[in-house]
């Protein structure tokens, strides 16, 4: 490997996980099923955004959706501040250590250019741009 794409990719690791290494902060619903965590300097594949991250530890169409997944597993979905959002399919380990606080349903949080509201039925989050996902153990839905 040439030594200024080894030094590139060596600063991008440890921006990353510099900001892993901090708190980032998240929710989840009443059950711990939904769990939600707020990224403001997320990696992603044109530099670095502001992601927030909603996983499932149990979902009915997990296995329907691992397909989907090129590589790694099937954990839920992100949402940047302005697309649609797209599979959240992490390899390997590591990675950012959020910490959840439990949200009653009912409850709103707006961690950036993002709103998440949980309800009974599931939890909503949304950016400014109007794109979102709803997801429950049952269901999801993407816009």
């Amino acid at each position: 490997m040439k030594l200024p794409l080894l030094i590139c990719a060596a600063l991008a690791l440890s921006i990353s996980t510099s900001a892993a290494a901090g708190v980032l902060p998240g929710f989840r619903s009443p059950t711990g099923n939904i769990k939600c965590y707020y990224n403001s300097k997320a990696l992603a594949p044109h530099g670095f955004t502001r992601m927030l991250t909603c996983s499932l530890d149990h979902a009915d169409y997990a296995m329907k959706l691992q397909h989907r997944c090129e590589s790694g597993d099937w954990h839920g979905f992100e949402l940047t501040p302005h697309a649609r959002p797209v599979l959240f399919c992490p390899g390997g380990g590591g990675g950012p250590r959020p910490v959840y606080r439990t949200f009653a349903y009912g409850k709103s949080w707006q961690p950036g250019p993002f709103t998440c509201s949980s309800r009974i039925t599931g939890v909503t989050c949304r950016n400014r741009t109007g794109h979102g996902l709803f997801v429950s153990r049952q269901s999801y839905r993407i816009w």
